[in-house]
């Protein structure tokens, strides 16, 4: 489904995701985001992004991140990215860092969740989804155990 009013057009049949309020578009059917910048357009695939994001959540010393590989197993999501923060206010200081540096960079989430609770902000990038938890309810909930069949990818501080 495509929200209008679109800013360009792919495939005679599928628009890119967002309204002209928001300046980057994501094709639904490729998982590239493309960004408009002063000298054009450039883009930035899921995978790349999955990457940045992890490396955000690291530069706020995010606990245990690793980037999950989903694209082979459904079409909910091309990955997800699973980090803990200590306490609330690092749960908060990891996803605002990581909104904040997309943002600049002309990518913003479909949809935010968590921010209320602080023990698991979800950030939705579409092909990325940011999970951002605290420790103990990402051992309730563990997705990396629901989706064991995904690739999953430790990302350490370099």
């Amino acid at each position: 489904m495509c929200h209008s009013p679109c800013l360009f057009e792919i495939c005679n049949r599928e628009c890119l995701f967002g309204t002209r309020k928001s300046p980057t578009k994501r094709c639904h059917w490729s998982g590239i985001f493309f960004v408009k910048k002063k000298e054009g357009i450039s883009y930035l695939d899921s995978k790349k992004l999955a990457e940045k994001v992890a490396n955000l959540s690291l530069e706020k010393k995010a606990i245990d991140v690793q980037i999950l590989t989903l694209h082979p197993l459904t079409t909910m999501t091309d990955y997800f990215v699973i980090c803990s923060g200590s306490t609330n206010t690092q749960v908060k200081a990891i996803s605002d860092h990581i909104f904040d540096t997309l943002k600049k960079d002309k990518i913003r989430p479909l949809h935010i969740e968590g921010q209320s609770n602080q023990e698991w902000i979800l950030l939705d990038y579409i092909g990325v989804l940011v999970h951002v938890f605290q420790p103990a309810r990402r051992e309730f909930y563990s997705l990396e155990r629901l989706w064991g069949d995904a690739e999953i990818i430790e990302v350490k501080d370099e």
